[in-house]
């Protein structure tokens, strides 16, 4: 017996480190490509009819809001009020969407890893 502790890894023909450290390269580069994209989409939220609209960038982010000149009365402050309940609204429409875009493009390469985007707990983008 050896006081190696990678002997324990195989010899020839047993794990290949190298290869192990390339297919994780490649993978860091692939998250990280992804994660590109990620930021540079948008998704669209909308609530009553599109009184309200919002643009959520596909890792969260607000980056935008519409809104309908007839969805407010400006003089009214009920309706000013209620204008932020509808951005909140719009908001949370579109970061849903904004996580089903990050799912679906993390997914297939974090595996469903808790904690990742794409994976983990529903309602987290992981960014």
């Amino acid at each position: 017996m050896t006081n190696n502790p990678f002997d324990a890894l195989g010899g020839p023909g047993g794990l290949d480190l190298n290869a192990l450290m390339q297919q994780a390269q490649q993978m860091q580069s692939s998250l990280q490509q992804a994660q590109e994209q990620l930021a540079n989409t948008t998704v669209d939220g909308a609530v009553a009819g599109g009184a309200v609209t919002v643009k959520v960038s596909g890792t969260g982010d607000l980056v935008a809001v519409d809104i309908s000149p007839e969805a407010i009365d400006g003089t009214d402050a009920d309706a000013l009020a209620d204008l932020g309940d509808l951005i909140v609204a719009a908001y949370r429409d579109g970061r849903a969407k904004a996580e089903a875009l990050a799912a679906e493009t993390m997914g297939p390469l974090t595996g469903g890893l808790p904690g990742m985007p794409g994976g983990g707990a529903p309602g987290q983008l992981g960014f």
